[in-house]
């Protein structure tokens, strides 16, 4: 009769534990959802100094206080407080440099798209603004459908949409809007 008590009290200790376990594996949807969600790993870092090469020829070089760097479906580098980059020619030269307030580099697009006073100059002295400018690394071409503003050889061409080369050498404005001379006595020497 012992032996007999003794089995009908571990089935029914089992019994009851098992339904503590299966109430207690219950999870909520929203908990579920939450936990299996994708999520994006951003990573974080301060006083940038960065070279670009291609070919094992340097190509530039980027200056940022702040970047944020995202890895979700697209990656992408995010510069938001400030960047500068000097751009290289053939010769490992600086033959321009790069201002902007914010700029984003597309990892697999190999593009970089730059806003808020956005500023572009050569050592010859043209100069390039915009409000927003994308660049593309592999064709090393600027290129917007917004206003632009560039000064070459004392003229100001003002227009909508544009691209040049990096070194601001050869530019195509889409849609002139406005040409002005500067007189000889305002030209710098």
């Amino acid at each position: 009769m012992n032996r007999n008590y003794s089995n009908r009290f571990f089935k029914s200790a089992a019994m009851v534990c098992s339904c503590f376990f299966f109430s207690a594996c219950e999870n909520d949807q929203k908990t579920i959802d939450e936990m299996t969600k994708p999520k994006a790993m951003i990573e974080e870092a301060r006083h940038i100094e960065t070279y670009l090469s291609q070919g094992s020829t340097l190509k530039a070089k980027l200056w940022a206080p702040y970047m944020l760097r995202s890895s979700s479906d697209t990656t992408f580098v995010e510069f938001p407080r400030t960047l500068h980059v000097n751009f290289f020619d053939s010769l490992g030269r600086v033959d321009s440099h790069l201002d902007a307030l914010y700029g984003k580099y597309y990892e697999s697009l190999s593009k970089v798209y730059l806003r808020d006073s956005v500023l572009v100059y050569n050592m010859q002295g043209d100069t390039l603004r915009s409000p927003d400018l994308w660049w593309d690394q592999n064709t090393q071409l600027f290129y917007t459908d917004k206003n632009v503003w560039i000064k070459r050889q004392g003229t100001v061409l003002l227009g909508k949409g544009m691209d040049s080369k990096q070194d601001l050498s050869d530019i195509h404005i889409k849609q002139v809007t406005g040409l002005v001379d500067v007189p000889d006595s305002l030209r710098p020497q």
